[in-house]
């Protein structure tokens, strides 16, 4: 595990670290770690979203990628298809 120390935090900042580790029920610390864990995991897509965007990625128009800017319905194309691998 890595050692991370953060210089120059603002008093205030601190005192608000120490109260919401207090209501959780953590130390400074531990509530520091968490609040880092949320906020960067927080960004990362779910495996059912990951598998979502791969299918939308995989749609076609007869075999063509499908232009992102100009949906079908609104130039009149033909239903979009999924393409086979």
């Amino acid at each position: 595990m890595t050692t991370l120390t953060v210089r120059d935090l603002d008093d205030a900042i601190a005192k608000q670290l120490r109260i919401r580790a207090a209501e959780h029920g953590r130390s400074a610390e531990a509530e520091h770690r968490e609040i880092l864990r949320a906020a960067l995991l927080a960004g990362q897509p779910s495996l059912a979203r990951q598998q979502a965007a791969q299918g939308i990625a995989s749609v076609t128009y007869e075999g063509l990628p499908v232009d992102r800017a100009r949906p079908a319905i609104a130039c009149g194309r033909a239903p979009l298809t999924t393409a086979k691998a």
